[in-house]
């Protein structure tokens, strides 16, 4: 094990004068990898043509079968964030890279071979089991790192990287397209190969990352920095321990929070194109919807650096009051503003609450900094993202079986979205609420004494 010292958490402490703008490229080359994620449905007909090429055949998989690709890694995400938090904090974000890495491009190179030999289960394992392991490692690695090299400004540092997240489909998607028609023949769907290439052009780019993380030095601060208390006492000095903040109500607080602000604008992702062509019959095309589509990515990427750099001047309770009140009057609205005319104000309305489902993500790791401290925040944000896995169930069941829900009654499909919005609204006021009810964590939670 002597060739992977490099990788131990002793030999990644940066020197005093170390540049910490070189953590953030770091951390994005991690995050847009991953983020791949999002564009994982570029794959979908492809994998259900792998027998008849141009259309499907009777032994071809059902796109129901394929979808569950998406779901077992979204699960296993959220699964292996919460596992693996304590272990990432202790051994440091350069291990935890590596391993993300290997788990990452693994699962392309098993799901490659689970599309060569058509074993659909290779690929749940592959793509779904290793690459969600990935994924979980990888989304949670650089955070705490984030924050330490950056105290003065938390939000920036996590919205940087976690925009990457939101802009890894504005990169795979099209890299995924050309090496799909670049291998593709009479013969064979090109899936395989695809899955070859991209695997190991992901391994490269993660890899720079592990070379350029470095955590500071014990003790190390910006120059200048000097920290200044909150006048209402939500930026703490202290610090509480992952195991610790599951006993807090502020966790469980900030759990409902960040479910329903992605439950909230999953569903309404999922369903974005046909949504607005069903509103709009007359006037939006399938063609006007992908831009469509492509616009609401456009402003989830850009609202994960806005929003969070926001909160580092405005507050983090401040930006989530933001987020569901004008949120839960955006989702109340849209029926009516599905009715109108022209469709301009229904995408902006959706431009903007996509900008807050990308916000949410990005400022809630600086939210338990602020509740928690720096101590195991990673780890406590780990925990945390169980809520993004029980978001990616709910949120599409809600839009999809209450939509048929209503149609299999006589309502009319351009009519069959209202429900879901005004029950996404109700979803937001919940998170208001709790938004509302935080307070400063207790001292009896504190830790007592802790090397930070």
């Amino acid at each position: 094990m002597a060739n992977f010292a490099f990788l131990e958490r002793s030999r990644s402490v940066a020197s005093p004068d170390h540049n910490r703008w070189l953590i953030p490229p770091a951390a994005l080359a991690i995050h847009l990898a991953i983020g791949q994620v999002y564009a994982f449905s570029v794959f979908n007909l492809p994998l259900s043509r792998l027998v008849g090429i141009t259309e499907s055949a009777p032994e071809d998989w059902r796109l129901t079968e394929i979808g569950w690709i998406f779901s077992i890694a979204i699960v296993c995400l959220g699964l292996s964030a919460a596992l693996f938090g304590k272990w990432l904090e202790r051994e440091g974000p350069r291990k935890a890279m590596f391993y993300a890495t290997l788990c990452f491009s693994g699962g392309f190179f098993i799901s490659a071979l689970g599309v060569y030999w058509h074993q659909i289960w290779l690929v749940y394992l592959g793509y779904g089991v290793l690459g969600g392991i990935g994924l979980g490692i990888g989304y949670i690695s650089p955070v705490s790192t984030l924050i330490k090299w950056f105290p003065d400004r938390p939000g920036m540092a996590t919205g940087m990287a976690i925009m990457g997240f939101g802009g890894g489909a504005m990169i795979g998607s099209p890299l995924a397209v050309s090496l799909l028609g670049q291998f593709s023949s009479p013969e064979t769907a090109g899936v395989w190969q695809t899955m070859l290439v991209m695997g190991s052009l992901y391994f490269v780019l993660m890899m720079i990352g592990v070379a350029l993380i470095r955590v500071p030095p014990e003790g190390w601060k910006p120059a200048g920095f000097v920290p200044v208390a909150s006048t209402n006492g939500m930026i703490t000095a202290n610090h509480v321990d992952a195991d610790t903040a599951l006993k807090t109500p502020q966790f469980w607080l900030l759990w409902v929070m960040l479910c329903v602000n992605v439950t909230a604008g999953i569903g309404v992702l999922g369903q974005a194109s046909p949504m607005i062509q069903e509103m709009f019959a007359e006037t939006i095309t399938a063609a006007d919807a992908a831009w469509f589509v492509a616009l609401l990515s456009f402003f989830n990427l850009i609202g994960r650096f806005l929003w969070s750099s926001l909160s580092d001047k405005i507050g983090r309770q401040t930006t989530y009051g933001i987020y569901f009140g004008l949120g839960l009057l955006l989702y109340a609205l849209v029926p009516a503003l599905g009715g109108l005319a022209s469709a301009f104000w229904f995408i902006a309305a959706f431009a903007l609450i996509m900008s807050m489902y990308g916000g949410g993500f990005a400022t809630i790791p600086a939210y338990l900094r602020d509740m928690f401290g720096t101590y195991q925040v990673g780890a406590i944000h780990g925990r945390l993202l169980t809520a993004w896995s029980t978001a990616g169930v709910l949120g599409p069941v809600l839009i999809n079986y209450l939509r048929q829900w209503q149609v299999d009654r006589g309502v009319a499909p351009a009519d069959a979205y209202s429900l879901t919005m005004y029950i996404m609204a109700g979803l937001l006021a919940i998170g208001l609420l709790c938004n509302l009810a935080l307070k400063p964590v207790d001292s009896k939670y504190h830790l007592k004494t802790a090397s930070v």
